[in-house]
């Protein structure tokens, strides 16, 4: 994972220094940004591997400028960690569908946050297959890291498409949430089976409109299963 550019949104010095401190001695480019506005302006210069996001920033909440990063076609693949003192469970289902791949709360040890990250960009490394996989009109190219329904692309984030790719080759078979995180997330110990709620309601929501949604099921009391057969 080294060699990898990190770009730090955070309002506090100190805490900056901190998180680049540990990140450049793990071998990661760092940059820095102490409000939303700097952020954008270095993400147009120079588009990160990974951003870490404070929620409470003086320009911009963090989670309004995740969501916005999320909805803008260059910037929606980039993996967002929100760090925030905000420690309640609506607070990290709140972050997590607003776009964030992860959810650090203050205080953190260095070595959580880096184990986080790593997780996190293990995740958006393409798996370089190059099958072509179709359901109903349903396309997924693993070459090309794209999901067509019929000639329209379907806009995913990272987790969505690992979800559904993971999904469309293994379908009918019902898969618990603790599954997922295994096969899906790769046995990240530091992700809530929560997590995969959130995540299936992203994917719903992006397949919702091309008709596809009713292909993810949820099999109560087992967990989600792919299937264009009806419930």
């Amino acid at each position: 994972m080294t060699g990898k550019q990190i770009l730090i949104v955070e309002d506090e010095k100190p805490i900056r220094d901190m998180i680049a401190f540990g990140l450049r001695r793990a071998g990661y480019q760092v940059s820095e940004a102490e409000d939303c506005t700097a952020a954008r302006a270095q993400i147009a210069d120079n588009r990160p591997d990974l951003l870490l996001v404070d929620w409470m920033l003086p320009d911009m909440s963090g989670l309004e400028l995740t969501r916005q990063l999320k909805r803008d076609k260059d910037t929606q693949e980039v993996p967002i960690i929100m760090l925030t003192a905000r420690a309640d469970e609506s607070d990290k289902v709140t972050g997590l569908e607003g776009g964030a791949d992860d959810y650090v709360t203050k205080p953190f040890s260095p070595r959580e946050l880096l184990a986080r990250i790593n997780a996190v960009l293990r995740r958006t490394v393409p798996g370089g297959a190059d099958e072509m996989v179709q359901v109903e009109g349903l396309v997924l190219d693993q070459a090309s890291h794209r999901v067509l329904a019929g000639e329209r692309a379907v806009a995913l984030g990272p987790t969505e498409y690992r979800l559904l790719s993971f999904f469309m080759t293994h379908r009918e078979r019902v898969y618990s949430r603790a599954q997922l995180l295994d096969r899906v997330w790769g046995g990240n110990v530091y992700v809530e089976e929560r997590t995969v709620d959130v995540h299936i309601r992203r994917l719903r929501r992006a397949l919702e409109s091309f008709g596809y949604d009713r292909f993810v099921q949820t099999v109560r009391g087992a967990g989600y299963r792919f299937s264009s057969r009806p419930t």
